[in-house]
């Protein structure tokens, strides 16, 4: 929630400014603040105790702080140098300490005389700046401080209450500037509009929204914290879930083509060729899929599976039905490899349905095109040809699909696969090529936790494919740390050799592709001990393929795969990879989503630290899918003790993806999800934790679903009318507006 109505005036005004021009400029630049509102909506990270010190023990090296601390002793040294070559140079040296650790502060030149006179033994107060080192000590170079005693009147009534603010900061502007800025405006909190319904907030016990600001900013005891803390919450889920109901509402109220399949159509031919039985899952969501298929208002779907648990099979079986109904299909592929490794597996699972026009071609038959941006001049028009007649009813393609020329006869259905790496624009893009707007299925195989589901898709139905289909083999996975013990390595390549062995192949993943210019500034730019292992740039494919195949996998079929190849040779690559020609694929991720090669059991992630946890697990899943166990290895120098090491020990240490993708989020901040999703607009999330406030968030939504059911135009409503405008700024309206 950014701004209301009666806040909006505006921090910096050519005439009167609410706060001095220049720390007005700041927070415009900086914080990205520029009303009143806005500046009230800055709340607290944290409260510092007047009797109870920061720990000094703790401090962060290479971050801005701020500290409440005494002054033990204070030293001023003259010296020469080069600007005062007669010994006038002078040091202010001021030792502080909270009875936890001890902290130097230096000032030098001019900067000396303010503090020397202040900051006298026994005098208490805030200081701010970044940690550094210095001869091995921590210390503050020219610190920011605020004295903390009580005898000017201005002192004693902003640091009245018990409990001081400290706000998130930058260099430019202390947290206490900001906490002086916000007393400031803070009788201006009386006029906030309060967004939510009065019967909602007396029903659930919450502060009216100006108490809950003033507590916020100024709090007397924790209790005023954690109440102003449960109000501003429901805040952020309530409006955030009546945003998703509303367009959930306004989805249903669009027209689309109801899609049934027929009795005797390609669908049931299909399900009729199967080798194998469905799994429960699979046919749980396929009804769930069919049911919204068969409506008169467009589908929004988001199929969830964890790797491997057949979403493919699922979102072809829904295509079938369309085609069945006279429509067409469209599967969005995030990349060449993957939209050709598609297209290759459903022509295999059609077999001779897909050979619609063609002689031998099944009755119910249809064709199945692929479109690239690097396919032939006479192949594409080919495809498009097929696509406008509707001699193709099924179509997979990277975002060459979305291009304007490209026109469908009767477009039915689109399946995004790997939502995460399409904008917003192209996915509204392509809904755009039906005559009315096609059904909408959203697959995605990194697992997301429910309430970031509700929070980011909430305007999605979700369906969740939790079970692997039979004959999937369990994965084992180990931390091979390299540093520690270099054996563990060299066994790591033995066991590659044993699956070869066997009859097996397998993947080595590295983080980059080796040809690219390194950039010597960033080597070696983090200074503390334990980053060692990140001081060398990452492992790369052209670099390790080499290794390999004239060190310990000397003999082995070793082949290159990586996103520069040339379509052509990475589709070589992967074929001869899938025929079983090469033993060890040397990759990048490019074999992260949707490559399918049974017979590879054994993966080797080099640099596994390098990577997030959902793309770990990503990886991980291309082993593991045939009848033969898989294995993977991730290889680390990190030490032991550091957060990457825990990173890789929690993946090792489960196969649920919807349990990593938990541990993922509680380590990043949400608002890299939500920003992901929002099309790289600023997270509205200030207080609300997706994780924490799972509770929040879901009686959040059963309010704001039955509010909009009851009353979708919010009369009388009008602060949350007033909210709604705020969070949905033009961009964010926009990527609602979309999906």
């Amino acid at each position: 929630m950014d701004l209301v109505p009666a806040l909006e005036e505006p921090l910096k005004q050519p005439l009167k400014s609410v706060l001095g021009p220049a720390t007005a400029k700041v927070m415009a630049e900086h914080l990205g603040l520029h009303s009143v509102g806005d500046l009230l909506h800055h709340y607290p990270r944290r409260y510092e105790e007047r009797g109870q010190l920061t720990h000094l023990a703790d401090l962060p090296m290479d971050e801005h702080v701020t500290v409440v601390a005494q002054v033990a002793d204070a030293r001023l040294h003259t010296f020469a140098s080069a600007k005062a070559p007669r010994g006038k140079g002078q040091r202010l040296e001021v030792t502080i300490t909270d009875g936890s650790g001890r902290l130097q502060l230096v000032f030098f030149g001019h900067g000396v005389h303010k503090p020397h006179k202040e900051l006298l033994p026994g005098t208490r107060a805030m200081f701010a700046g970044k940690v550094s080192v210095f001869n091995r000590r921590l210390q503050l170079a020219h610190p920011a401080y605020e004295l903390l005693h009580g005898d000017s009147e201005e002192t004693v009534e902003t640091w009245a209450g018990a409990l001081i603010p400290i706000y998130p900061a930058t260099a430019k502007l202390e947290s206490w500037k900001i906490g002086k800025a916000v007393q400031t405006v803070l009788p201006s909190a009386q006029e906030a509009l309060d967004p939510l319904p009065e019967t909602l907030r007396e029903g659930r016990g919450l502060l009216p929204l100006p108490e809950a600001l003033l507590k916020i900013h100024r709090p007397h005891t924790k209790a005023d914290i954690a109440g102003a803390r449960d109000r501003l919450k429901w805040d952020e889920a309530f409006v955030l879930q009546v945003a998703l109901a509303r367009r959930r509402h306004a989805d249903t109220q669009l027209p689309a083509v109801p899609r049934t399949p027929r009795p005797d159509g390609i669908l049931a031919a299909f399900d009729d060729r199967l080798p194998f039985t469905l799994t429960e899952g699979q046919r749980k969501v396929s009804k769930e899929i069919f049911d919204d298929l068969a409506t008169d208002h467009p589908m929004h779907r988001l199929l969830q599976g964890e790797v491997g648990s057949g979403k493919t099979m699922v979102a072809l079986r829904a295509m079938l039905a369309v085609v069945d109904a006279g429509g067409q299909a469209a599967m969005l592929a995030p990349t060449e490899v993957l939209a050709q490794q598609h297209h290759r597996s459903i022509t295999e699972m059609m077999g001779e349905l897909a050979e619609g026009g063609m002689l031998g071609g099944a009755e119910h038959a249809t064709k199945v095109v692929l479109l690239t941006g690097s396919m032939g001049a006479a192949a594409r028009r080919r495809a498009l040809l097929d696509l406008a007649t509707g001699e193709a009813g099924l179509v997979i393609g990277t975002h060459a699909l979305i291009e304007d020329r490209i026109q469908f006869q009767d477009l039915g259905l689109v399946v995004v696969d790997e939502q995460h790496r399409f904008g917003v624009e192209q996915r509204d893009a392509l809904r755009g090529k039906g005559k009315q707007p096609p059904h909408l299925l959203v697959m995605t195989a990194t697992p997301i936790p429910r309430t970031v589901a509700m929070t980011v898709f909430g305007d999605l139905e979700t369906s969740v494919l939790d079970q692997l289909p039979a004959g999937r083999s369990p994965i084992a996975s180990h931390v091979v740390p390299a540093a520690d013990k270099p054996h563990f390595l060299a066994r790591a390549w033995e066991r590659v050799r044993e699956e070869v062995t066997g009859g097996h192949q397998a993947y080595v993943v590295c983080p980059r592709i080796g040809d690219e210019e390194d950039d010597p500034k960033k080597a070696g730019r983090k200074k503390s001990a334990e980053d060692e292992a990140e001081k060398r740039p990452p492992l790369a494919v052209l670099d390790v393929a080499g290794q390999l195949s004239g060190g310990p996998l000397q003999g082995l079929r070793v082949e290159v795969l990586h996103g520069r190849m040339h379509p052509d040779d990475k589709d070589a690559v992967m074929r001869r990879f899938a025929a079983g020609e090469t033993d060890v694929l040397v990759a990048t991720t490019v074999i992260e989503v949707g490559v399918n090669v049974p017979n590879a059991t054994a993966m080797v992630i080099m640099d596994a630290d390098r990577f997030g946890v959902s793309q770990l697990h990503q990886l991980r899943g291309r082993v593991g899918r045939g009848a033969a166990p898989g294995l993977c290895l991730l290889v680390t120098e990190m030490p032991e003790a550091s957060a990457a090491r825990q990173r890789l020990n929690a993946v090792a240490s489960t196969l649920d993806g919807f349990e990593l993708s938990r541990i993922d989020l509680e380590q990043r901040r949400e608002g890299d999800v939500l920003g992901q999703a929002q099309s790289g607009a600023r997270s509205s999330l200030r207080v609300l934790a997706v994780i924490e406030d799972e509770e929040v968030i879901a009686e959040a939504r059963e309010e704001a679903a039955s509010l909009v059911a009851a009353n979708p135009d919010l009369e009388h409503l009008p602060g949350l009318r007033t909210a709604l405008t705020a969070l949905l700024d033009e961009e964010r309206e926009q990527y609602l507006e979309k999906g």
